[in-house]
């Protein structure tokens, strides 16, 4: 009756979707070197305002590890969101993460929650990555709206070679 046990089916969606309500930001501006270098891949940041999680892109779960979320676009493309900086030390403490491995999500669909105020209270940066792993193999250009936004809103694209 509500779609649950039905499959859903990976959609080639090129959409970038803002993961948390806030201020959508550079990645070189990032507190961290490791994502402001972009170390790990090019992406863009969020600055949050709000505890709700949702998925940055369509895409299959790939990674789920409380303060992480890895996925794969239909088209390869492999995406990681990372809920704060430094935030593995909490030990998934603060995360309420719905999502396993291997289901299938759309751009937008709730993913879990955080609780940003125990990440504060430990003095950790809320700071929240959409990084493309694979940038330097498949990442041909992304683009996206900075400033302010609301969560689910469509931010942007990203197109693979």
């Amino acid at each position: 009756m509500f779609g649950i046990g039905k499959k859903k089916e990976l959609k080639d969606d090129k959409g970038l979707y803002n993961p948390v309500s806030g201020e959508v930001i550079e990645l070189s501006k990032v507190n961290d070197p490791v994502f402001s270098k972009k170390i790990m891949g090019d992406g863009f940041a969020v600055e949050p305002k709000e505890n709700k999680i949702f998925a940055p892109v369509s895409a299959k779960v790939t990674l789920v590890q409380g303060h992480a979320i890895g996925f794969k676009r239909a088209d390869g493309l492999d995406i990681l969101l990372h809920l704060g900086i430094d935030t593995v030390a909490l030990k998934g403490a603060p995360f309420k993460i719905k999502v396993k491995v291997d289901d299938i999500v759309n751009g937008g669909d709730e993913l879990g929650t955080v609780d940003w105020g125990q990440i504060e209270a430990d003095g950790l940066d809320k700071t929240t990555m959409v990084i493309f792993t694979n940038t330097k193999d498949l990442l041909s250009g992304f683009e996206v709206k900075y400033g302010s936004a609301n969560a689910r809103d469509e931010l942007g694209q990203a197109s693979v070679k």
